[in-house]
């Protein structure tokens, strides 16, 4: 069925439409499907988005840029603390950690060497380290003591060789504190503690704290940060297996200093830093209030499209004309502006050593440098040529969509199955999330034969399962899975590249657009550009960027 009648069907239509409320829809319908330079052709109109986001861009990738190389910093400056940690309090650190633990024991007499060991060179750390790096102090100056924890049940018997064993579940934990600044005797005063029941102990673990100060900041011209080091280091004998496994956590907290004097220009860096961040917050905002104030003017010119549309022709404008006027681009656009404000909120707070949450301010400045990016997308959307790639992943999410729910259910079930079948025997069956990841590569052809090698035959059963499992999957997955969704995007791009060709089909927008004539071209500098102006029109705001007019107007121009 036809929108519009035609010219018998209006001659016979008793009501006459107002040609000029329908004129003055379709220039501004027509106007807020421009571009920005076609816009600025039209009537002069200058692209202020288009300016702020440019420069949005360049500066939130600025910003970006200077705050990671902060944070490469800062991560580099722990993980070479962890490993010097490692090789001073771990007896035999190889330089590489064994799977997830640093060192394994298989002997009481390695054990005992590895804890005196641990102990000695912990109440020697002043005479060791070559870092900045000293024993941390309590609010009321005293050095905050070394503590020793051991966990075991509490009553045990067992008699292997007869396959006897009286176990109460019940555990108890008993720690020892000691001063690491005054340890001359702490082995023969406390000797009745460190005599361990192997067939009862669970853990032990050893718990200190450690200051240090970030020296490398200094050549970036930033203040140094002052950091906390809690170290655990546990001796986990949970497996009761003949293996003690030794593990040693670091969990390194930063603050501000609180006696500092340092000369230079390190300040004067920072506070053009914090300056250069505030920028960025205000570009931010600014382009924020635009694309919010563009959405709010095109939800009010589609509600005058519906409102002509009903009143004129009876019925209700479409779901596809609809999507037409909400543009997802500017919802975007504010949700990658708000992000940048919180991270630069953090990033200044940061700079101030207020905060050390540099984990959630990277993750917040990423995200929106990454929305920032993906936008410059809509503006090369303009351009047909620039354009495919746009339509063809609107053609085809929903198809793909629903593809992957199907696909996902039987990549779900290959995750279970080859978790609880093949994860005792397969380091990368040996969770769910790892196996998910390790199907993952194989799909997309990596690390094959190293999956298929690493199976030892130490059961004929699970041998042979694993194989018709990898097999089956691969097969499925890369020959018919992995096809079909490649077929369901290029089908859609064949079919973008055929409406490109032999043109889109038409909605009523459109066909409503279509019957406007060529919108009136207009020399901001003449004077009749100021005689068109003078009766609807005031003057430009400094802020925004489309002609405003009086309330009882019924024209709207959308940027």
């Amino acid at each position: 069925m036809e929108l519009f009648p035609t010219e018998n069907e209006s001659a016979r239509n008793p009501l006459t439409l107002d040609v000029r409320t329908e004129e003055i829809l379709r220039d501004d319908l027509k106007y807020y499907f421009m571009s920005p330079c076609e816009k600025y052709r039209a009537r002069g109109q200058k692209p202020w988005k288009l300016g702020v986001q440019i420069l949005k861009i360049i500066m939130i990738t600025t910003q970006l840029v200077l705050f990671g190389l902060n944070n490469q910093l800062v991560v580099s400056y722990k993980e070479e603390n962890l490993m010097a940690f490692k090789n001073l309090f771990l007896k035999g650190y190889s330089g590489t950690d064994e799977d997830d633990f640093s060192v394994s024991m298989y002997s009481q007499e390695s054990v005992y060497d590895s804890l005196f060991y641990t102990i000695d060179q912990l109440s020697r750390l002043r005479e060791l380290t070559v870092g900045p790096v000293s024993y941390a102090e309590q609010a009321d100056g005293t050095v905050v003591p070394l503590v020793i924890c051991k966990e075991y049940y509490r009553i045990g018997e067992m008699q292997p060789s007869d396959e006897y064993y009286d176990i109460d579940s019940q555990t108890e934990t008993v720690c020892l504190s000691l001063d690491p600044r005054h340890m001359a005797t702490w082995k023969t005063d406390n000797a009745s503690f460190f005599k361990l029941d192997f067939y009862r102990l669970i853990d032990i673990e050893i718990s200190f704290q450690l200051k240090g100060i970030n020296l490398q900041t200094v050549r970036s011209r930033e203040m140094p940060d002052c950091y906390t080091f809690s170290g655990v280091i546990t001796f986990d004998n949970k497996c009761h297996s003949g293996k003690v496994k030794i593990y040693l956590d670091i969990d390194a907290q930063s603050n501000a200093c609180k006696n500092w004097r340092i000369s230079g220009t390190a300040q004067k860096n920072t506070h053009y830093l914090l300056v250069f961040d505030g920028f960025v917050i205000v570009v931010c905002l600014t382009s924020a209030v635009l694309c919010t104030r563009s959405i709010v003017l095109a939800v009010r010119l589609l509600q005058r499209f519906s409102k002509f549309i009903r009143e004129n022709y009876n019925r209700d404008v479409c779901e596809d004309d609809k999507q037409e006027f909400l543009n997802g681009w500017y919802v975007l656009v504010i949700i990658s502006d708000i992000l940048a404000i919180v991270g630069s909120i953090l990033k200044m707070e940061i700079q101030a050593k207020s905060l050390t949450s540099y984990d959630v301010c990277s993750l917040f400045l990423g995200t929106s440098t990454l929305m920032v990016w993906v936008g410059v997308i809509r503006y090369l959307g303009y351009f047909q040529k620039y354009n495919v790639l746009i339509l063809t992943m609107r053609a085809a999410f929903p198809k793909v969509l629903r593809f992957c729910c199907c696909a996902g259910m039987i990549y779900l079930g290959y995750t279970f199955c080859g978790w609880i079948v093949l994860g005792p025997y397969h380091e990368k069956f040996e969770g769910l999330s790892r196996v998910a990841e390790c199907l993952f590569s194989l799909v997309n052809g990596d690390d094959m034969f190293t999956t298929f090698a690493q199976f030892e035959e130490k059961t004929t059963l699970v041998w042979v399962f694993s194989r018709v499992y990898l097999y089956s999957f691969i097969s499925l997955f890369i020959y018919m899975v992995l096809s079909l969704f490649i077929a369901l995007i290029t089908d859609s791009y064949e079919t973008i590249k055929n409406y490109q060709k032999n043109g889109f089909p038409t909605t009523d927008l459109q066909k409503f657009l279509k019957e406007q004539k060529d919108f009136p071209r207009v020399d901001p500098d003449t004077d009749a550009a100021a005689e068109q102006r003078a009766p609807s029109q005031p003057a430009l705001s400094g802020l925004c960027c489309c002609r405003r007019v009086p309330k009882d107007d019924t024209v709207i121009l959308i940027s």
